[in-house]
């Protein structure tokens, strides 16, 4: 990873935990992530879910409704003491790491993931699939929901030569860089299809998208 990318990635987290008390209001603002938080019941979770980038718990909630056992993976202490009070319970267990580092120490039936797969920088998808393929059991599933292109148009992007950064705002004025890469069905499953996986990806709630992977060779 280049000294630029470190850089932005540091920036990307910092904005993260700067943004802890206001990561619930487009849930609150926008009736289609509302209907697309309803649709969990659509995917395919099963069993012990690993969960990566939790946030503040909005999926980790209705996750734990479903599964034996949710283990929550998020780099930010800010946005996990939201969700420990929104989806604590015996049966979910939140860590605290840099999911680029972070080796679980058992495979699970699902590993989910709820907006994070734009925010992977395009040099480390690879490396990203990799360690998610070892994460799961035999038999075991991806499933993830994320931006489609057409989101694109929410986002204010800065005029540099990566062409996945994008800048935000915070109420008190402040801005931060992060990475956003609008990845549409059609690639997705073009370039999972290359690193060994077999993919669905359907567009719902209007312009977002879930997705369902499983290893081409079906061990996971």
């Amino acid at each position: 990873m280049s000294s630029d990318d470190a850089a932005l990635m540091a920036e990307q987290m910092a904005y993260y935990r700067a943004r802890a008390p206001e990561y619930d209001r487009p849930y609150k603002d926008r009736a289609d992530l509302r209907e697309l938080l309803a649709g969990i019941d659509e995917l395919p979770v099963r069993g012990d879910v690993l969960e990566l980038a939790c946030g503040t718990g909005q999926w980790t909630a209705l996750l734990a409704e479903r599964a034996a056992s949710v283990t929550a993976v998020d780099a930010s202490a800010e946005t996990l003491a939201i969700a420990r009070e929104r989806a604590g319970g015996p049966t979910v267990r939140f860590v605290q790491a840099d999911l680029f580092t972070w080796e679980p120490p058992r495979r699970y039936d699902t590993v989910f993931f709820g907006f994070w797969l734009s925010h992977v920088l395009p040099d480390r998808f690879a490396e990203f699939w990799r360690s998610v393929g070892a994460s799961l059991a035999p038999g075991g599933r991806v499933v993830f929901v994320d931006d489609g292109p057409s989101e694109a148009i929410h986002e204010e992007f800065v005029a540099d030569e990566s062409g996945h950064t994008a800048l935000r705002r915070l109420g008190d004025g402040s801005a931060y860089r992060i990475v956003k890469v609008f990845r549409g069905a059609e690639e997705l499953t073009d370039r999972l299809a290359a690193l060994g996986w077999s993919v669905e990806v359907r567009q719902a709630a209007g312009s977002f998208l879930t997705g369902v992977a499983v290893p081409s060779d079906g061990q996971g």
